[in-house]
């Protein structure tokens, strides 16, 4: 395998395909080959910026940094400040930030979703416990936004403090809509679009707010970013009911046992029998989970075709994400951040 493709190689994500296939353009190589240069300067930023004279802080940020993430939202960052024509280096500080950004949202995740394992390695919470992954999670976002202030540009600032509180908005609404099995599609929507949506769309649009484009391209590329999120994580939630565990890097239903809602299990509740309903009810709103009680959640899910719906969701947001890109000409920039799409989407296949 090439060595530039197998440093970014994340076995242990949730991914059904690995992440160098190349049929039909299900890979990321097309986007690798384009950021690699970039990647190389941002990698050595993310472990000079890990640094600190308090032991613990690079210990737990590496813990995590290291463990093999693809790095997908600084790529996308990268690649719209490419297909802009943007000029400078400050897209490299803004999606070494942009990564920062989104290691510290998985240091806080972790704590409020009480997650023993990511990635296939036990969760920096276990390890050094919840105060010191807070803390932590909250010295890289310091340190992002010192980046930020580096590049100079007030518009990438706009967006990257609303996308920042976008996602503290999203993880508190996951939290009141934990084991809450009367939260809507709506409800669940939201969520998602504020937790995970908001960075891929401040990754995307910084790239054309970098190179000073019009609005139109701007509010384009926040189409694209908005929706590969959403596709993104919809693909993740089915997964955890329907993946491989040894890709997934966690056990299959873990959603399930933390008590998450998800779309499937929305979709499940609601297409369900009342008999059905009172088993999310006692499995997910009382935490009662017996043996066996996972494998009937995931036969329900099938029974009512949940998993497939969420994954068709998945597909339309993708078209979505597609469309947006339709402004720009053909480039070798626009046509990566297009299998970008093809493969959040084949994870489900």
């Amino acid at each position: 395998m090439d060595e530039r493709i197998e440093s970014y190689e994340e076995p242990h994500l949730g991914a059904v395909i690995p992440l160098d296939v190349r049929d039909n353009g299900q890979g990321l190589e097309p986007l690798l080959e384009l950021v690699s240069e970039d990647m190389n300067a941002i990698n050595r930023i993310i472990l000079d910026k890990a640094v600190s004279d308090v032991e613990m802080i690079p210990e737990l940020a590496h813990h995590l940094i290291d463990s093999g993430g693809k790095r997908l939202r600084p790529m996308l960052a990268i690649a719209a400040a490419k297909l802009c024509g943007y000029q400078g280096n400050g897209h490299i500080r803004t999606a070494s930030a942009v990564e920062f950004m989104h290691t510290a949202t998985l240091l806080h995740d972790d704590v409020v979703d009480e997650s023993g394992t990511r990635r296939g390695r036990k969760t920096a919470r276990m390890i050094w416990g919840n105060q010191a992954s807070v803390l932590v999670g909250d010295f890289l976002l310091g340190q992002a936004f010192k980046m930020f202030v580096d590049v100079g540009s007030m518009p990438v600032l706009r967006i990257m403090s609303n996308a920042a509180a976008t996602i503290a908005e999203g993880e508190v609404m996951q939290l009141a809509a934990a084991k809450n099995t009367a939260t809507t599609e709506d409800d669940y929507l939201a969520i998602i679009n504020a937790k995970t949506a908001a960075l891929f769309t401040a990754a995307a649009e910084s790239g054309a707010a970098l190179a000073g484009r019009p609005a139109e391209q701007q509010s384009a590329l926040r189409s694209y970013g908005k929706n590969l999120g959403l596709a993104f994580q919809l693909v993740d939630d089915a997964l955890d009911y329907s993946g491989d565990s040894a890709r997934l890097g966690k056990s299959v239903g873990d959603d399930f046992r933390e008590g998450k809602i998800t779309l499937p299990l929305i979709l499940s509740f609601r297409r369900g029998t009342s008999d059905e309903r009172q088993f999310w009810n006692r499995t997910i709103a009382d935490g009662d989970i017996r043996d066996g009680d996972l494998e009937h959640a995931i036969a329900l899910m099938r029974r009512h075709k949940a998993l497939e719906a969420t994954f068709e969701r998945a597909r339309s947001y993708g078209a979505i994400a597609r469309d947006a890109l339709a402004i720009f000409p053909a480039s070798r920039e626009k046509e990566a951040l297009a299998d970008v799409i093809t493969f959040c989407i084949s994870r489900s296949h």
